[in-house]
């Protein structure tokens, strides 16, 4: 296979992304996780911007939940630190120095090295940042570690139950994801046994589809295998609720209609009320039970950003209206009918009266 080179000929502006981003975190971290770090780059460059966790949900075509999971990790990271407010939500986001371009010093050295009279005053802040994050233990998964942690008997036993349930060898990424599970997440590995048996049991054993299942379980304070059956049992409630309003009572889902209710409860993130309404609305439009449209519906809800039923009925007035004006001015521009659709005469009477007077 040739090789391949880069050129730029562009004259755009750029925002800078600092090479020990790209090396060392970028290449383990979630895709999504590094899109939106890319656009806090981005929104630091522009000294105007003012922005929201809604608003950058709304840039990147995701939820705020998203947006909040990816800031934690990149908070754990220790690239990012937030701030937070009276109601302890987040207030402001602190982009940190990386620590592969700190000096390697203890916390003593950091201290006792003061910066010259003549070092800018950035660069001083800087040093106390990074003394700051010295303070601080990062949590990476290193090959030194993970080397280390595969050498553990819990972790030896996990990843041959998992290779018996994804039916293959491991690959080095699937590995490094299962590791991640159970350092950076805190699972154990019989949670991890089962998140790969419930996942696999839903008709998955894609690496991704099991991490996002993870990230779920740890927004949602999931560590113990018993919490993770009890939210697997909420689910299932929610699936038969569902199937119940859409006059369904004989039969278990299939497992397309399960990824199509699990879009609604998880990436639409809709509330079973709103779910269960747009179902009703199905039936009653078709007469009969049809994923597809309780999907086109709700899929409509989820672009025009509704979060509640009083935000169904804001659409339906709106809609009426909109309907109501089209219907108003069709009947002013409506044809002529056959009974004047010819040019009309016009009679002057009084003429005509003297004309026949005058007979």
């Amino acid at each position: 296979m040739s090789l391949l080179y880069i050129r730029n000929d562009s004259s755009e502006d750029f925002t800078l992304v600092s090479n020990c981003f790209l090396d060392k975190y970028m290449p383990e971290a979630n895709g999504e996780f590094v899109k939106i770090y890319l656009y806090l780059l981005r929104a630091m460059s522009d000294k105007t911007s003012q922005f929201s966790l809604l608003s950058i949900a709304d840039t990147l075509n995701c939820t705020e939940k998203d947006i909040e999971r990816a800031l934690k990790y990149w908070c754990k990271k220790g690239i990012i630190r937030l701030e937070f407010d009276d109601h302890k939500q987040i207030a402001g986001i602190v982009l940190l120095p990386f620590a592969a371009s700190r000096p390697e010093t203890t916390l003593q050295t950091a201290v006792s090295s003061e910066p010259s009279k003549t070092q800018p005053e950035a660069a001083k802040t800087s040093t106390i940042m990074a003394v700051k994050e010295v303070e601080k233990p990062q949590q990476i998964l290193t090959p030194a570690r993970i080397k280390e942690l595969k050498k553990n008997e819990d972790i030896i036993q996990l990843l041959f139950i998992a290779e018996q349930y994804l039916g293959k060898t491991l690959s080095p990424t699937e590995t490094t994801r299962l590791l991640y599970f159970y350092e950076e997440l805190g699972f154990s590995a019989d949670l991890i046994e089962y998140l790969i048996e419930y996942c696999v049991s839903k008709g998955s054993k894609s690496i991704r589809y099991i991490e996002k299942v993870a990230l779920a379980w740890h927004e949602g304070n999931i560590t113990t295998v018993e919490a993770a059956k009890q939210e697997s049992n909420t689910y299932h409630r929610n699936y038969f609720a569902i199937l119940k309003a859409l006059g369904i009572s004989s039969r278990n889902p299939v497992d397309s209609e399960i990824q199509i209710m699990n879009r609604w409860l998880k990436e639409y993130a809709f509330t079973l009320d709103i779910i269960v309404e747009a179902c009703n609305r199905t039936i009653t439009q078709t007469g009969k039970p049809s994923f597809p449209y309780a999907d086109g519906i709700l899929h409509s809800w989820y672009q025009k950003k509704v979060l509640t039923l009083d935000d169904i009925v804001k659409l339906d007035n709106e809609h009426k209206k909109t309907k109501e004006t089209s219907e108003s001015a069709g009947t002013k521009a409506k044809s002529p009918n056959k009974f004047n659709n010819f040019p009309q005469r016009e009679y002057n009477f009084n003429d005509l009266e003297k004309q026949l007077l005058n007979k």
